[in-house]
Order: C-alpha cells, then sequence, then structure tokens
C-alpha cells in the first residue's frame, strides 16, 4: 500500500530561485553570451561594497577568508534577514547569460531577480556554484544576488562572474535624480502602499530601493509599492532611491511617516469545510453519494505527486485529466461542489522536493490550476524531505507566492504536522519563512494527531490551534480575529495511528469550537475511512469505531467559520 492510513506530519523545505525570466518574442532565438564578465567589482577587491547593495545593511567586504585575490564579501545573515546583496547590470534582450560564483557557507544562493537561482551548503570550503537564464525580448538590465539562508550563520562569497555581452552602461558613473514626491496612499494594520514620483537617468532607473529607516525592505522596478509583513499601530518612516543598471543610486527622496491601523479582525474571509477524498486507496466513494447523504459541498483531494521531471500527476501515477480523478471532480461539480486538490503528503515522490526550483514547482502547481480552473490549492507539507528542510521550504512557499501573483483571487493553504501545544520547530520556521518572503498564505493548517499517544483529543486540538494562533500574532502582527481567520484544522476522523481516538462527538466538539473562534479550514483524513467498524483498527476503508456511515463528513459539514 503506498499510502498509511494516516498522513502523518512533518514536511516543507525552502527555495532556489524565483519565477523564470519573461520570454516574450517566440519568433527571436536567444543570442550567444560573449565570455566577458560584465560585472563591476566581482571579486570585491576594491575594498568597498559598491555598487552591490545589501539588505539590512549586512554585507561588508572581508580579507579572510577569500577563493581569490585579497578580499570576498561576508554576508551577516540574522534570524529576521538572508543579507542579500546584489548588483543590476545592463544586458541585451533575448540574450543567455552565465552567472557563476564562489561561495562558503550554510544555504548560499546565486541567481538572477526573477529567473533562474542555485544553492549549496559548503560550511567549511569555497565550492562553485554556476547556472544560465535568457533575458526577455524587452528586458535591458538584470539584478544579480547573492544571499544567506535565516539563522544559519554568515556566509562568503568572491569572483563573482556574469559572462555575456553588456548592454551599453558601461563606464556609467552617473547617478539618477533622487525621486520625489513620496506620499503614502494606503495603509492596514500590516502594510503600507506608497507612490512616489519618477527619477530621471543619464542612461535610465532600472530599480526603486524602499528603506523603512535604514533597512532596506523592498525593491520594485515601477513608482508604487506595498509594504507588507509590518506590526499594528506602529510608526514606520520610508524612503525611496532610485537605481541605474550600472549601480549608480540616487540620494534619499523626501520621507514619509506612517502608522499601521490597530489589528482589525479582518482576514481573508475565506472559509472551507473540506475532508480528504483519496481515489487512489481505501475503496473510494461515489463523492455524489456523500454528498447528498451529507451536505458536503467541498473535498480535499489527495494526492497530486512528481510522475518524474517535476510533472504533477495523482498519485504519480495517474494522469491529471480523463482518468477517476477527473470523474470524481466532475461529479463533485455537476452535483455544485467543488475541490481543492492536495499536493504533497507523508509518502511518494513530491514535487516540492524533486521540482529544481521554486519557478519549477510553480509551473507544475500552475497545470493543475489550469487543468481544473481551481479556486485553491492545498500543500500537505510532510516528512524529512519537505517538511524538515528550510530550503524546500522557501521553495515551496515562494512558488505559492508565484502562482497566487499570476491567478488573482486564487487560495493557498498549507498543512503541517502539529504538537499538542502548537507549532513544532519546523512547523515555526515555516510560518517564520511565510512572513519573510512575504508569501501570502491564506490557511495555516494544522493536523493535530498523531501527537504520541495523547488521550484528549479536542483539548488537545484546540491547545495545538491556540499554538498556533499565538505564532501568527507574534510572527504578522495580527490580533486575534485575524489570526484565527488564518487558521485550519484537519483531524484523523476514529483511529489514528497511533490509536489515538477522535469520535464523532468530540469532532463535534472540535467543529463548534471552530465556528466559535471562525477559523478559515476543517477537514479530516479521510471521507474514505468514514464508515463503520468497530474493532477494525487503523485501515483505509473504515473508522476503526462505532459510527454511522458518513458522519464525519455530515458534522464537517456543519462548519461555517
Amino acid at each position: 500500500m503506498r499510502h498509511t492510513p494516516g498522513r502523518h506530519r512533518r514536511r516543507l523545505l525552502a527555495l532556489l530561485g524565483t519565477a523564470a525570466l519573461a520570454l516574450g518574442g517566440a519568433i527571436a532565438l536567444p543570442g550567444t553570451a560573449q565570455a566577458a564578465n560584465i560585472l563591476t567589482n566581482p571579486g570585491f577587491e576594491s575594498g568597498s561594497l559598491s555598487p552591490w547593495t545589501c539588505t539590512g545593511n549586512l554585507g561588508s567586504v572581508v580579507s579572510s577568508p577569500v577563493h581569490g585575490g585579497s578580499k570576498a564579501l561576508q554576508g551577516a545573515v540574522t534570524s529576521s534577514d538572508n543579507a542579500q546583496c546584489s548588483q543590476t547590470v545592463a544586458v541585451q534582450p533575448n540574450t543567455t547569460y552565465s552567472l557563476s560564483g564562489w561561495v562558503r557557507g550554510s544555504y548560499v544562493y546565486l541567481g538572477v531577480n526573477g529567473g533562474a537561482s542555485t544553492w549549496t551548503t559548503s560550511p567549511s570550503a569555497y565550492s562553485q556554484l554556476s547556472v544560465s537564464f535568457t533575458t526577455g525580448a524587452s528586458q535591458t538590465s538584470a539584478t544579480i544576488y547573492v544571499h544567506g539562508w535565516y539563522a544559519q550563520g554568515s556566509y562568503d562569497a568572491d569572483d563573482i562572474s556574469l559572462d555575456g555581452p553588456g548592454g551599453g552602461g558601461g563606464g556609467d558613473t552617473q547617478a539618477p535624480t533622487a525621486p520625489g514626491g513620496l506620499t503614502s496612499t494606503g495603509k492596514t494594520s500590516s502594510s503600507v502602499s506608497l507612490q512616489w514620483n519618477a527619477a530621471s537617468d543619464n542612461v535610465g532607473v532600472t530599480a526603486y530601493d524602499i528603506y523603512s529607516g535604514t533597512s532596506q525592505v523592498l525593491s520594485v522596478s515601477g513608482t508604487s509599492a506595498t509594504v507588507s509583513g509590518l506590526s499594528p499601530s506602529t510608526a514606520y518612516t520610508f524612503t525611496v532611491k532610485a537605481r541605474d543598471a550600472a549601480g549608480n543610486t540616487s540620494a534619499a527622496s523626501n520621507s514619509v511617516s506612517v502608522t499601521t491601523d490597530a489589528g482589525s479582525g479582518g482576514g481573508t474571509g475565506f472559509k472551507q469545510a473540506a475532508p480528504y477524498l483519496y481515489e487512489g486507496w481505501g475503496d473510494p466513494p461515489s463523492p455524489s453519494t456523500v454528498m447528498s447523504a451529507t451536505g458536503i459541498k467541498w473535498f480535499t483531494m489527495a494526492f497530486v505527486l512528481d510522475s518524474g521531471g517535476c510533472t504533477p500527476a495523482w498519485d504519480g501515477s495517474r494522469a491529471l485529466t480523463g482518468g477517476v480523478d477527473q470523474s470524481a471532480i466532475n461529479q463533485i461539480r455537476s452535483a455544485g461542489g467543488d475541490i481543492v486538490p492536495s499536493f504533497g503528503g507523508w509518502q511518494g515522490s513530491k514535487l516540492g522536493a524533486n521540482c529544481s526550483s521554486s519557478s519549477a514547482l510553480a509551473g507544475a502547481l500552475q497545470r493543475v490550476i489550469d487543468a481544473y480552473s481551481l479556486k485553491a490549492i492545498d500543500m500537505d507539507i510532510e516528512n524529512t524531505d519537505e517538511f524538515e528542510n528550510e530550503a524546500v521550504q522557501a521553495k515551496i512557499l515562494t512558488a505559492l507566492k508565484t502562482v497566487k501573483a499570476n491567478n488573482p483571487g486564487l487560495k493557498t493553504i498549507v498543512t503541517f504536522g502539529t504538537s499538542t501545544t502548537g507549532p513544532t520547530y519546523y512547523g515555526n520556521r515555516l510560518i517564520e519563512q511565510a512572513q519573510s518572503l512575504g508569501a501570502n498564505i491564506d490557511v495555516f493548517t494544522i493536523m493535530p494527531f498523531d501527537f504520541g499517544g495523547g488521550s484528549d483529543m479536542y483539548g488537545n486540538t484546540v491547545n495545538a490551534a491556540e499554538g498556533l494562533k499565538n505564532k501568527l500574532k507574534s510572527t504578522f502582527g495580527w490580533d486575534d480575529a485575524t489570526a484565527y481567520s488564518h487558521i485550519g484544522i484537519s483531524g484523523m476522523n476514529g483511529l489514528s495511528d497511533q490509536q489515538e481516538n477522535t469520535t464523532p462527538a468530540i469532532w463535534t466538539q472540535i467543529r463548534d469550537w471552530a465556528n466559535a473562534h471562525h477559523i478559515a479550514r476543517l477537514a479530516y483524513w479521510a471521507v474514505n475511512r468514514d464508515r463503520p467498524c468497530p474493532g477494525g483498527g487503523v485501515v483505509s476503508n473504515c473508522s476503526g469505531i462505532s459510527q454511522s456511515t458518513w458522519q464525519f463528513t455530515s458534522i464537517t459539514a456543519g462548519f461555517t467559520g
């Protein structure tokens, strides 16, 4: 059997790159890069960072350890800043470039904004990273970056090379004018929207860097931006600087001070009662029969895995369309319901772990979104290959951020294990990474079972949910109501893998608590098991306890949030 009856807990991992560079102009073929390093100060031999800029002012030039010459870059990573150092250069459109560099440290990344990236862990010695990318048909600049990873210690970088033809900006030493007219156009309890007048430059402005105090918090190409992840009822002072392709940076704009709103108790407005249904296991029932008997409208369909080469398939083997999974989805939609696919789970070859980059993973997710015109997706992040790998956590979160931006209105859910008191270390890291990456996850769903023999399933579930709520409050600056509105609970009906017993009465208590606290999502594993078999143990097609057929689904259908 490919999957055990329970979906144990543990999941997510971290990142490589962001979305692939646009390849507009499909008729023209990419040019071939000429072997010439177009970066300025690639080995930091000048003794200064310029024209490199580093977030949080966390970069410095050091004399040891170095790879070549007498100087190197060192990034002082913190728990909240990955010390990203970047340089923007002029490039030619529709041209392939080769990026390489020597790095040293735990989880060091090299890449281009909006394009390819790569990473390595080499704590004691320098190792070389290499990646190539092709510019878009109208692209005239590219921003190269190197960074470490949160709370993983300082990293070193040296002899970074971007080989290819320059974009005509060589020798430019003139900085842009300072942006003017910086104003705030809106605010919430956790974000501030800004707008300013365009700067001018002898060659052209390629980016605007937004600062909160002395720390750079965002870089954009246009003349407006929204800074998110802020704390409620807090005063912030913002300025903006313009930057050109040669890395020349303007003086700061006028400053604007904004105090964020108090926590409003808002949230996503997203509510979903969606028990898991698995077509590859456990005598799958007719979904229309279950819907007619219980009133349930949503199902979480398990599991989308990797069939090889970062290619999504149901259970890693069944085609996305034309099979039993699509037949079930057609039944559900014909009866007035809908589905959210779940990617991952405890076993199998997972897209999050096996896709080579966040952009590749986003592409795989998009194939499923397009196949079914989805309104929501669930990433069930478990085990050591995803949940307990912080790099894969970031890869998944970055991919979710990409598809959310590319599909307006799409809701994103992450599902992960928990302790009886709230998120574990890796759960906390997942939440912190979601905040630092600006992933804008709609629902953080915990799986409150397989605690290790805990007998009070109602009390343990509530305590775990309260622990999650407190973590969301402290990480995102939300009030209680807002934090609850981003919480999901996904239980296990009847006997769990560790013989914990969630009875229909207990599940009703949990459902009532979820309604009273207006959380976002209620699910359980699984409809396949929502049938009686007292004394039957932990099996795939019944709950192991006395109950009515489809009783847990009927209870779940009463969740309204």
